[in-house]
């Protein structure tokens, strides 16, 4: 049955990022299609609340709290993981985010701040989960991009620069990984996270955003996890190196920052 194809018992998942909005949403979702689950940030009572829905899914969680803004941090989650589950088979790099800025405001530093948080620690993540993924088996890489990567709008440079180094370094490391571990990435759209909070409790923002996307609504973090399962699973054994949209089809920013002419 198709179904089979998504499902990804025995397996081990790492997933940044994950003490809530996208990434607990993906690390359950994992678990409920069998994979056993090491979740880390820094907030250790959100960890426990997500690893609670993981055990009552049947499944292992492991909880590491960590600033992975820190890329040694983040490359010693691979061992972590592969060392407290047993293995290692997939790795989810959520972990991300800038904070809107003016350019004139955007120093050198701002900008290199934001290639670190949003490249560099994926790096480091999945430059040491590749050994243990290459001991298993293979496996999957997912990295969460944004549609910022590859559509322009005022305030967004910094960010919007980073994930689309992000969307490029997984079509890069598909090449340098293939054929035994692929690499793709999920370009995000609005999604009703803890980043939106001053949207979803602002009904002129949030009907200025949902006005301004195809499908009319603000994505929920279970849009982007059942596309991270379907990117981890073997139901996309042939794909590698895609980035894959999951924006609602928005083609321009849907939320004007305000920011004026120079």
């Amino acid at each position: 049955m198709i179904w089979d194809r998504f499902r990804i018992e025995g397996r081990v998942a790492v997933v940044t990022g994950a003490g809530r909005g996208i990434g607990a949403a993906s690390a359950v979702a994992l678990a409920q299609a069998g994979a056993d689950v090491a979740i880390s940030s820094r907030t250790e009572d959100q960890l426990r609340k997500v690893a609670a829905e993981i055990e009552a899914a049947g499944r292992r969680a492991l909880v590491v709290p960590a600033d992975l803004s820190d890329p040694a941090a983040a490359a010693e989650l691979a061992g972590r993981a592969a060392e407290g589950l047993g293995r290692l088979d997939i790795v989810v790099n959520n972990m991300g985010g800038t904070i809107p800025n003016a350019f004139l405001d955007t120093t050198p530093e701002y900008l290199e701040n934001a290639f670190q948080f949003n490249v560099s620690t994926a790096h480091a993540l999945t430059r040491a989960a590749v050994p243990h993924l290459l001991a298993a088996g293979g496996g999957s890489v997912v990295n969460i991009s944004s549609v910022m990567g590859r559509v322009a709008g005022r305030g967004y440079l910094a960010y919007g620069t980073a994930k689309a180094a992000l969307a490029h370094y997984t079509r890069l490391a598909s090449f340098d990984l293939a054929p035994r571990v692929r690499v793709n990435a999920i370009a995000v759209g609005s999604v009703a996270t803890s980043a939106l909070d001053i949207v979803m409790t602002n009904d002129e923002l949030r009907t200025q955003m949902e006005s301004k996307t195809p499908l009319g609504r603000i994505g929920d973090p279970e849009d982007v996890a059942a596309a991270v399962l379907y990117l981890a699973s073997p139901a996309s054994a042939y794909v590698t190196g895609s980035v894959l949209r999951v924006d609602g089809g928005t083609d321009a920013p849907n939320l004007d920052l305000g920011l004026e002419d120079l």
